[in-house]
């Protein structure tokens, strides 16, 4: 077992440092379109403890409150000031609002594509277990992390999902596993239970496909692709919530003891699959199991969210004040400015209350959070 205190440590670094590069996107695209920064602050914006060093008029400090960072615009939201924000030109405060969800969205990139070049790419055609779930039917069974599934029932099986829909079709009944365990064919008897749930799995098997090594061309495309992929999927959710596609329960948002225990998880099934791949290497097993990636899969996962949610058009958050910027650019007539920093400054006040709700009820009835 992983210490709730590791993980709180993997917790802070990772929310913290996806916090921190938000921030440090605003910052870059300021100083490049000439906005000054008057702070650029490490840690959620509390009590200053001390004051780092300055550089070329922006103060670098440290808060109270470990977590991420913050940057003070000059002149923020009085366009009287020069060289401020809201003084600049609406093309420049578009570069600076949208810096930061890029930022989150490059971060998604890199991260999937550092977990494609390590892991590989899918070769379809035949089915590996990727992990055993402690305490299930396959591990029973004695299946291993690495075999090859071959067949179901003398069924031939080469892509998951008719694996997984045979398995469901014999649910509480025993079903013979062909597997290939280092070349040699190897038959399994295993019994997929319906009393487990479904984030636990019928038999308790995570499925993959072999992997081979990938260029460096399909780690980078690939991280795009995902990236791409899972952003346009977080776009869709409230049009799929509004056609019933997906119900509210599968969509709820979660606050900061969610994450938390999606970070629990995700680093348990982390450090256990490693300790798993040493027991293997250590006993010479015939197939040694690979290590998961689940802590920075979430990272990634994350980091999209962080940059899309941004870019929705709430006042408050970037993509609020980037539709306050384009009433100028289309008609070449400002907001008011008051204006603005009303609607913004009570849409904070909304946002802040329903975090603390989100919070509050992480507690109350907190989310399922499925296991990898």
């Amino acid at each position: 077992m992983v210490s709730g205190f590791v993980t709180l440590i993997v917790f802070i670094l990772a929310l913290g440092g996806m916090i921190f590069v938000h921030e440090l996107g605003h910052f870059i695209a300021a100083r490049a379109v000439g906005v000054e920064v008057e702070e650029f602050g490490f840690g959620l914006p509390s009590k200053k403890l001390v004051t780092l060093f300055t550089w070329q008029g922006t103060e670098f400090t440290i808060h109270a409150l470990p977590l991420g960072g913050f940057i003070r615009p000059k002149g923020e939201n009085d366009p009287n000031i020069p060289g401020g924000l809201a003084a600049a030109n609406p093309w420049k405060r578009l570069v600076v609002l949208f810096a930061g969800p890029l930022m989150n969205l490059i971060t998604a990139v890199i991260v999937f594509s550092f977990l494609i070049a390590s892991e590989g790419m899918a070769v379809p055609g035949s089915i590996k277990i990727e992990s055993i779930s402690p305490n299930s039917p396959a591990q029973q069974a004695e299946v291993q992390s690495g075999d090859i599934l071959l067949a179901i029932n003398g069924e031939k099986v080469t892509d998951i999902q008719p694996a997984i829909a045979i398995i469901q079709a014999n649910l509480d009944k025993p079903v013979e596993l062909l597997i290939d365990r280092g070349g040699k064919e190897v038959t399994i008897v295993a019994t997929p239970l319906s009393s487990r749930t479904k984030s636990e799995g019928a038999l308790g098997v995570a499925l993959g496909y072999p992997t081979r090594p990938a260029t460096f061309v399909e780690s980078v495309s690939g991280g795009f692709t995902i990236t791409g992929l899972q952003a346009a999927t977080i776009v869709y959710l409230p049009v799929a919530l509004i056609q019933g596609v997906i119900a509210p329960e599968e969509a709820r948002f979660i606050g900061f003891k969610g994450i938390f225990d999606m970070f629990d998880v995700a680093v348990e099934e982390d450090v256990t699959s490693r300790q798993e791949v040493a027991a293997a290497q250590t006993t010479s097993a015939a197939s040694t199991p690979r290590p998961t990636n689940w802590t920075l899969n979430l990272i990634g996962m994350l980091s999209i969210s962080l940059g899309v949610m941004n870019l929705f058009p709430i006042p408050a958050l970037d993509g609020g004040r980037i539709l306050f910027t384009l009433p100028e650019i289309l008609f070449r007539k400002r907001v008011p400015m008051e204006w603005e920093n009303t609607v913004n400054g009570i849409a904070m006040l909304l946002l802040i209350s329903l975090m603390l709700f989100v919070n509050v009820m992480d507690f109350v009835n907190p989310a399922q959070i499925p296991i990898p």
